[in-house]
C-alpha cells in the first residue's frame, strides 16, 4: 500500500466512529431538542415545529429571537418529574452496586480459573443473551409472584410461612435490574482481571501482604478500570429502564423511562417529553465524561 493509500485508509478508520456518533447520537440529539423547544398542538406530529427549513434562513433567525425554554422550566415546578429523575437515579445506583458485589467475585473466579475452563464460563456468562430480553423479564413474574417458584420454594421447605410479597416493589425491579445487566458488569472485569499480571500478587505475597491486603492493594487497583467500566455499562441504561419497572414494579414505581413513555403515548405531549429525554440524556453524560476524565488521568499517571 502507497503511502497516499495508508493515510487515506488511516483517516478513514478515524472518520468512521465520528460518523457513527453524527448520525446516531448527535442527529437525533438536535431532533429531540428541537421538539423540546416547540409547543404542543393537536396535529400530527402533536407539536408546532421550530427551525423549519421551509422558513429560510430568516425564518429561522426569527425562531432563534423567540426561542422558548417553557417545557424545561415546567419539569423544575413540577414535582413529578424531579422525583421521577430521582428515583431512578436512586433504583440505577443501588441496582449498580448490587451487581457489582455479585459479579466482581465471578469475574474473579473466572480469571483464576485454569485457561481451559475459561471460554466455556464465558460462554454460560453471555448464554442469556441468546434469549430475548422480554421472555426473560416475564420469567421472573412467574419466578417472583406470590404463588410463584419462589414462595412455593420457600414454603416447602419451611422458611416462611406465608407467601413474600415481591413482585410490584422496588426489589423487584433490584431483581430485573442485576439480573438482565450482570453480564455488563461482568464482561469488563473478567477482561481486566484476566490481563492482570499474577506475578504481581506472589511478590506481594513474598514481602509478606497477606492475601487479603494484597487484593486490595493490588488486584482490585489493577482491576478499576474494569470496574468503572462496568458500573458504567449498568448504571446508564438502568437510569432510563423502562420495561422492567413497568413488568415487575407496577404502576406505583416512579422512574423516568416510564414518564417518558406517558408522556409520549398517553399524554401525546412531545414537547415536555422531549424535554424530559434531553436532560436526562445529559444526566448520563457526566458519568461518561468523569469515566473518560479518569481514564485519562490514569493513562499519564502509567506514562
Amino acid at each position: 500500500m502507497t503511502k497516499l493509500g495508508s493515510r487515506i485508509f488511516s483517516r478513514l478508520v478515524i472518520i468512521v466512529p465520528y460518523a457513527w456518533l453524527v448520525f446516531f447520537f448527535l442527529v437525533p440529539f438536535v431532533i429531540v431538542f428541537r421538539i423540546s423547544l416547540s409547543t404542543t398542538a393537536i396535529a400530527q406530529p402533536p407539536y408546532e415545529p421550530v427551525f423549519r427549513l421551509a422558513d429560510g434562513i430568516s425564518g429561522i433567525i426569527d425562531n432563534i429571537r423567540q426561542l422558548s425554554f417553557d417545557n424545561f422550566v415546567w419539569l423544575t415546578e413540577d414535582a413529578l418529574y424531579i422525583n421521577a429523575y430521582l428515583s431512578s437515579i436512586k433504583i440505577a445506583g443501588i441496582s449498580t452496586i448490587l451487581t457489582l458485589l455479585i459479579a466482581y467475585p465471578i469475574a474473579y473466579g473466572m480469571a483464576q480459573a485454569p485457561r481451559t475452563w475459561r471460554p466455556t464460563l464465558l460462554m454460560l456468562v453471555i448464554l442469556p443473551f441468546w434469549t430475548s430480553f422480554l421472555i426473560r423479564v416475564y420469567a421472573w413474574i412467574a419466578i417472583l409472584k406470590p404463588e410463584g417458584l419462589l414462595n412455593q420454594l420457600l414454603l416447602s421447605t419451611g422458611l416462611i410461612n406465608e407467601p413474600l410479597i415481591i413482585l410490584n416493589t422496588n426489589w423487584a425491579i433490584y431483581i430485573g435490574i442485576v439480573y438482565s445487566y450482570l453480564p455488563f458488569m461482568i464482561l469488563p472485569i473478567y477482561s481486566a482481571l484476566e490481563k492482570m499480571d499474577h506475578s504481581l500478587i506472589e511478590a506481594a505475597q513474598d514481602l509478606g501482604c497477606p492475601p487479603i491486603s494484597a487484593f486490595w492493594k493490588v488486584t482490585f487497583p489493577l482491576s478499576l478500570a474494569g470496574v468503572v467500566a462496568g458500573c458504567m455499562l449498568v448504571f446508564i441504561p438502568a437510569v432510563g429502564e423502562f420495561v422492567i419497572p413497568d413488568l415487575l414494579g407496577g404502576s406505583q414505581t416512579l422512574m423516568i423511562g416510564k414518564t417518558l413513555w406517558t408522556e409520549f403515548n398517553s399524554n401525546r405531549d412531545w414537547p415536555v417529553s422531549a424535554a424530559v429525554a434531553t436532560v436526562l440524556l445529559l444526566i448520563l453524560v457526566v458519568p461518561i465524561v468523569f469515566f473518560q476524565n479518569m481514564q485519562a488521568k490514569a493513562e499519564e499517571r502509567g506514562k
